[in-house]
């Protein structure tokens, strides 16, 4: 039986897609995007700095990477510290080495717990992105509105407080979001979030409070989702972002359209004394080409070519 025509008949209804949060388009139909000087390929290297309560609730859903056995899961707990206290100096003097632009995602409740990291992050003078509060505080479908606000308003206001910075950038925990996230942040002066990963390039995305640009943080080249997710070793995972690279950067040679490869890496994973090499190895590939701006997720979302 054909299905009747009033199931084709629904608000939004669209070429595309079916809402009206940003506009459909194919990535060969766009106008091209021209990076600084001529650069073919942005590069973006985005640090997460998160913290896991050892006294995880995992509600509504368990954080990504978050702890897994019974309390107290001290041995997950204490692998994420490392992170923040041992990997984030060797991935730190690996971007330095490189000549590598970091952007840090700063989780609020991290910032409240080591300020000697968000002091040794403010001399840098790189950027810093808003986490949200914890690993455990997630945004989600059918979260109360009154408490996100809250949440989001205490991310944000803390972190802001905490470094003195304005934080313009947004990456949810587990890139988790409700219907009401996107307004949520443009309503507290945040211009561009990290969570929607369909797409390659930096969209405008429409909210009833304004608009914001998604920047698209790829999940399939995050060292989380390669190494721990899909099992593949750390060769494996350097294997990935060269050819993901290579395929980037020979499409905007034939296109003369700009591209752009968004790195999500977690120094609990990449900043262990086995894997810090493998990241180095994608480091000097990528920055040996002459045709490559590396920059702050900020300065790529705010580029008018």
């Amino acid at each position: 039986m054909p299905l009747d025509k009033e199931y084709f008949e629904y608000p939004h209804r669209s070429y595309g897609m079916d809402h009206d949060y940003y506009d459909w388009s194919m990535l060969a139909d766009r106008a091209p995007i021209s990076w600084p000087d001529g650069k073919q390929v942005a590069l973006w290297v985005n640090i997460a700095l998160q913290y896991f309560p050892l006294n995880q609730q995992g509600k509504p859903f368990a954080p990504t990477g978050g702890m897994t056995t019974a309390y107290p899961d001290l041995r997950h707990y204490t692998l994420r510290e490392y992170g923040n206290r041992i990997g984030i100096f060797r991935v730190l003097k690996a971007l330095d080495e490189y000549g590598v632009k970091p952007t840090f995602a700063v989780q609020t409740r991290l910032a409240e717990r080591y300020p000697y990291l968000i002091n040794k992050l403010l001399e840098r003078g790189d950027e810093i992105i808003c986490h949200g509060y914890h690993m455990d505080a997630p945004h989600y479908g059918g979260q109360d509105r009154g408490e996100e606000a809250e949440l989001v308003e205490r991310s944000l206001s803390g972190l802001r407080q905490i470094t003195q910075r304005e934080i313009k950038g947004w990456l949810s925990p587990s890139k988790s979001q409700s219907f009401n996230t996107p307004e949520l942040l443009v309503a507290n002066g945040v211009e561009y979030m990290c969570d929607w990963i369909n797409d390659e390039l930096p969209y405008t995305f429409r909210t009833p409070a304004g608009e914001i640009t998604a920047m698209p943080l790829s999940t399939e080249l995050e060292d989380r989702f390669i190494i721990q997710a899909n099992l593949h070793s750390e060769s494996e995972y350097a294997d990935q972002i060269i050819d993901a690279f290579d395929f980037l950067h020979a499409e905007a040679e034939e296109t003369g359209a700009g591209r752009m490869l968004a790195l999500s890496i977690h120094p609990w994973m990449l900043g262990q004394p086995h894997r810090i090499g493998k990241l180095e190895q994608v480091l000097a590939h990528i920055m040996s080409h002459s045709n490559v701006w590396s920059a702050s997720a900020g300065e790529i979302a705010g580029w008018k070519a």
